[in-house]
Parts: structure tokens; sequence; C-alpha cells
């Protein structure tokens, strides 16, 4: 299981597939299967049973992406970036959008 580069709460931009272009907010990262659930994008539509606790029909909602399929949107510009790593003056290791060089998480 490798460490990735986008967390929850990024801002990603999809690079490929049906929904190519589009940006959201990640909403859950999936290490294990290096997927990543972004908010509005990969919308599927989900035939729901009814219970108790919720009404039925046809539900939409968001379907996990590849990661490899993201990329983060850079701070300055809203255009797509790689992420690199830096070490501060202070000590702390900080995630930095390699098209800007402008730090994503203070």
């Amino acid at each position: 299981m490798a460490k990735l580069k986008i967390r929850k709460g990024d801002h990603v931009l999809l690079l490929a597939g049906k929904d190519k272009g589009k940006g959201g907010e990640v909403l859950k990262v999936m290490p294990a299967e290096n997927r990543a659930l972004v908010q509005g994008v990969n919308m599927i539509k989900r035939h729901q049973r009814q219970t108790q606790q919720q009404s039925g029909g046809i539900i939409s909602r968001e379907a996990p992406v590849h990661i490899s399929n993201l990329a983060l949107e850079d701070p300055k510009d809203g255009k797509p970036t790689r992420v690199g790593f830096k070490i501060l003056k202070d000590g702390r290791k900080v995630r930095f959008a390699r098209r800007s060089g402008e730090v994503i998480d203070a």
C-alpha cells in the first residue's frame, strides 16, 4: 500500500474518463484500492430498495475514481499540478504544488 499524495479535502481535477476536466473536493480516499471518491464526479445511478430508514427509487451517487486519473488543483491558477514535498525552515514537512511552488497545507 503506497502513500498517496492526494488527501481528503483536497480540490482535484479529473484527467481521464467521461468526466474529464471536471473538478471537485475529495470526500474519501481508499489507499488499499488506490481510489478516491470525488464530490460530483463519476456519478452512477443506483436502484435503491425501500427500507424502514430510507425511501426507494433511483438515487445518484459518486463512484470511486482511480488515483492516477486525478491531479491536484493548483491553489494559484486552478490548473492541474503535480505534488512535491519539502521541509520548511521550522522543520515541518509540507506538500507543495510543483506548478507554482505554492504550499498546499499550511
